[in-house]
């Protein structure tokens, strides 16, 4: 298991304290014209560093084409996935030494990858390509996932069931949470309480859906055919 490999913006998310997240985040990175708290994020995909956007940067780079290839914008699709077929024994395939944690397809890696947050940051799992190939089977919503930019999202933790397809800046604004909120060996009351909120806002802002809908989005589409 090892650290992810991010880029300074991805560090920010995952170790910066509120105040220093916002005070980064004022103005768009590419035009420098002030934009909202709530703002787009493009991926450079050189080194995985993320990128504030404004609206009209945003609306650019919308279109693969347009970066050649050295930015992905990340979209804004959430799904609450809630006919997820995963049942425990898949879970364990999986082989992951906690019960919360992200996957997303890696164009660089040509493969799906598995992060989990942790006190240290985002620390990678060794994924049984086998057993992602068996959940993709019986959940085709999963082949959908846009390349670098959206993830499957998984909370098991303390008997909780929640399973998204998200943006995966999301997934690093959960890393971000734990990274600052962790106390002690267990995390603490206080954090347990954060993420729990963090994925009731989650799930008020997705959209339910069934895992057995594999038909690939416009958003999907042109991520895959920009990669």
């Amino acid at each position: 298991m090892t650290a992810a490999p991010a880029g300074s913006r991805l560090r920010r998310l995952a170790q910066g304290t509120t105040a220093e997240r916002v005070a980064t985040m004022e103005r768009c990175e590419l035009c420098g014209a002030p934009i909202d708290a709530r703002h787009r994020h493009l991926l450079q995909l050189s080194d995985r560093e993320l990128k504030c956007t404004c609206r009209p940067c945003a609306l650019l780079f919308d279109d693969p084409a347009a970066s050649e290839g050295r930015f992905r914008l990340i979209p804004e699709r959430r799904l609450s996935l809630v006919d997820l077929e995963m049942d425990d024994v898949m879970w364990a395939d999986l082989r992951l030494p906690v019960e919360l944690a992200f996957f997303f397809p890696s164009s660089a890696a040509e493969r799906v990858l598995a992060f989990y947050p942790s006190p240290m940051g985002p620390t990678e799992s060794q994924l049984g390509l086998e057993a992602w190939a068996a959940l993709e089977a019986v959940n085709p919503v999963l082949a959908t996932l846009a390349p670098d930019v959206e993830a499957l999202l998984i909370n098991r933790a303390q008997g909780a069931r929640a399973q998204l397809l998200v943006p995966i800046d999301d997934c690093y604004a959960l890393v971000g949470l734990i990274r600052t909120q962790w106390r002690g060996l267990t995390g603490g009351k206080e954090v347990w309480q954060a993420i729990g909120a963090y994925f009731e806002d989650l799930d008020r802002r997705a959209r339910p859906a069934s895992a057995q809908d594999g038909r690939p989005t416009s958003a999907a589409r042109r991520a895959a055919e920009g990669s």
